[in-house]
């Protein structure tokens, strides 16, 4: 621990009012340290991991942390704060702020000390000496476990063990719980869960067990320790690997924040489904259908214990994300062959048998090809990873098959929907058949692939593929057929879906409707992209532009983020307004749905086309229309600036009618008036 922190990585009055100010304090303070080289790269990157899940635990304690390719060591820095800051815990602000930075190839002896202080955090006596801690030397040797212990017997008798028989021992033995911890990042979540976990089965008199998922390594349970159980636990935010080992137990399957924040209740409820007899079905390498009992602190990656509709968005979104690299890669080499030999370099003669070195149409027409042999994976990979989201790995062949045959039958994106949460069904059902113990070794690489991949591909080609396609086509000739008033009522839709929650769900599914699109283009599809693209642009430019026109109704951190949102507002990275829309949601999220919504409604009034799905201005050659496009752009991003000025001073005049002086200061602590 001796290289992760030092006196001055520690703040022990550390005046920020704001979660952002005080990472942004605390990074400083490794940036002089050398241990970040990008301070605004890396608080971006705290940021985006605080949007997945706050940081804010129970007992006054804050943990920002991140894996990031702009840090050079693995880094820890301590603050202290006497007002408290929120950090999103149920009981309240945090005084105990830890600001742990980890490089995207950490090493697993880093972090495994880094896990080590995750469980030290859940000791009481640990934070109570950090919060009576006056010098911040001092303060990080205790960090470090370098706080002076009691020199032990070096040589104690050993107490004789009393002797006991059979009986008493089999009446004495304690309820056995083997659990699971992991969380989205594997830095923190993960071990203090497992620490709270523990310490609660002290107390209780249970038994309790631990495997934690995380980045500092996977090591399994004994296998005799797990058919020893008297039940399980899952505390997860992400999949838990290997589910099939736990399955015939009775199962707890919440988030991993419920695991750090209410573990005695987690060890209750699992007795009680022991007691009740209550088996979860869990297949060798499939999920859970145990419904867990439901919490407020995040459910497990699968999201078994989920309404269903939170369940549905997942498995799309699990398929999304995975497409994604599919649509950039082969979207972006396509576009590139579009501006050096033209649309009509998607005609050419394969390249396997024409092609000159020193023809820039051979070039272009080779780009063309490897774009379009990464965009034929779009429709199988969003079909394979559905069906993987809902039922793991047995359920990629099923998937992969059926959206290999949603392309055969034209039944495309829509197709590929159909297929992936057909085959998660049908092997989540032959999942659920008990089967033979013979046959539970060959029943995930064998059984199951080759049932599933039968019965959706007969469905797919008999029953839903035909209709399916059927509806593609109908919504191919709408978009084609859009004009006026119905093209820009969809340019609004899409512009309020791509800017109300910047990289979220709604943002997905707009993105994903638009490449989809890409996949077998037409006018219609090309318009939609070109319409998403310039809405997700909208929210960054406008927070920069705000910024800068008025800058006394920012925070200094909020202003040097502006800088940072012109180059990501550029790019297309929606997720350079999050910052702005974490600090003040009420004013920042409906000016930018404005903004965006009239930018969407221009770029589809204006007929702009585009057939890259990525790039922002720097694909402004490809893009039809382009400089009606831009104005589109930059008349959403004067909307959403106007609004959000407008609002935020509207704020400012009712809560300081004395004026801006203070908000004028260079530091983020005397910035009361946007506290």
């Amino acid at each position: 621990m001796s290289e992760l922190i030092t006196a001055e990585l520690v703040d022990l009055d550390l005046s920020a009012a704001t979660k952002d100010a005080a990472a942004r304090s605390l990074a400083e303070r490794m940036v002089a340290a050398d241990r970040v080289t990008d301070l605004d790269g890396f608080l971006a990157d705290v940021a985006a991991r605080e949007a997945q899940m706050p940081t804010g635990l129970d007992g006054g304690i804050g943990i920002p942390h991140c894996r990031s390719e702009h840090v050079s060591a693995p880094t820890l820095a301590f603050g202290r704060s006497a007002a408290g800051i929120d950090f999103g815990a149920a009981d309240g602000p945090a005084d105990l702020i830890f600001l742990i930075a980890a490089p995207a190839g950490a090493d697993d002896d880093h972090l495994t000390i880094l896990s080590a202080l995750a469980r030290r955090l859940m000791d009481p006596e640990f934070t109570a000496a950090l919060r009576a801690g006056t010098d911040p030397g001092a303060v990080a040797a205790l960090i470090r476990g370098e706080e002076p212990t009691e020199n032990p017997d070096p040589d104690p008798e050993p107490e004789p063990e009393p002797e006991e028989d059979d009986a008493t021992a089999a009446a004495a033995a304690p309820f056995r719980i083997v659990a699971v911890t992991s969380c989205p990042t594997g830095i923190a979540h993960t071990y203090m869960a497992a620490e709270s976990l523990a310490a609660a089965g002290r107390a209780e008199g249970v038994e309790v067990t631990v495997e934690t998922q995380g980045s500092a390594g996977f090591k399994k349970l004994d296998p005799a320790v797990v058919a020893a159980a008297d039940a399980v636990i899952w505390a997860h935010d992400v999949e838990v690997r290997e589910k099939g080992r736990f399955r015939g137990k009775p199962l707890v399957d919440v988030g991993v924040k419920a695991g750090i924040n209410r573990p005695a209740e987690l060890i209750a409820e699992a007795r009680r489904k022991a007691e009740r007899g209550e088996i979860a079905a869990v297949s060798e390498d499939g999920g859970s259908t145990d419904s867990g009992d439901g919490d407020g602190d995040g459910g497990g990656s699968g999201a078994d214990h989920a309404h269903f509709g939170v369940r549905l968005r997942t498995y799309l979104m699990s398929g999304v994300s995975y497409m994604v690299p599919f649509v950039a890669a082969g979207g972006l080499l396509i576009a590139l062959s579009f501006a050096i030999g033209g649309y009509e370099i998607a005609s050419a003669k394969s390249v396997a048998d024409h092609f000159v070195w020193g023809e820039a149409d051979s070039w272009a027409a080779l780009l063309n090809q490897i774009g379009s042999a990464a965009f034929a994976f779009l429709v199988p990979v969003l079909a394979g990873y559905i069906a993987y989201g809902m039922a793991d790995r047995p359920a990629l062949v099923p998937g992969f098959v059926g959206g290999a045959i949603a392309l055969t039958v034209n039944a495309g994106f829509l197709g590929g929907l159909v297929a992936g949460l057909l085959a998660g069904a049908v092997v989540m059902a032959i999942q659920r058949v008990p089967v033979h113990a013979t046959l539970r070794g060959i029943m995930p690489v064998l059984v199951i692939p080759l049932i599933a991949s039968a019965v959706v591909g007969f469905l797919m080609f008999i029953v839903v593929g035909k209709p399916i396609a059927s509806l593609q086509n109908a919504l191919t000739d709408w978009l084609n057929g859009l004009s006026g008033s119905n093209a820009v009522i969809l340019g609004v839709v899409l512009g309020l879906m791509m800017c109300f929650d910047m990289g979220g769900p709604l943002n997905k599914v707009a993105y994903a409707f638009a490449v989809g699109g890409l996949a077998d283009p037409t006018d219609g599809s090309l318009k939609v992209m070109a319409a998403v693209m310039a809405a997700g642009m909208v929210p960054p430019l406008a927070m920069a532009l705000a910024t800068t026109v008025r800058k006394k109704l920012f925070t200094k951190t909020e202003r040097e983020n502006g800088r940072a949102a012109w180059v990501l507002g550029a790019s297309f990275i929606t997720e350079g307004a999050i910052p702005f829309a974490a600090a003040d949601p009420l004013r920042v999220i409906p000016s930018v749905m404005a903004g965006g919504a009239v930018t969407g409604a221009l770029s589809m009034a204006f007929g702009a086309t585009l057939r890259a799905p990525h790039g922002g201005v720097f694909v402004v050659p490809l893009i039809g229309q382009p400089f009606l496009y831009l104005l589109a752009i930059a008349a959403g991003t004067l909307v959403a600036t106007a609004l959000v000025v407008l609002l935020k001073g509207a704020r400012r005049t009712a809560s300081d009618p004395a004026g801006e002086a203070e908000a004028t200061g260079s530091d983020d602590s005397r910035v009361t008036v946007a506290a």
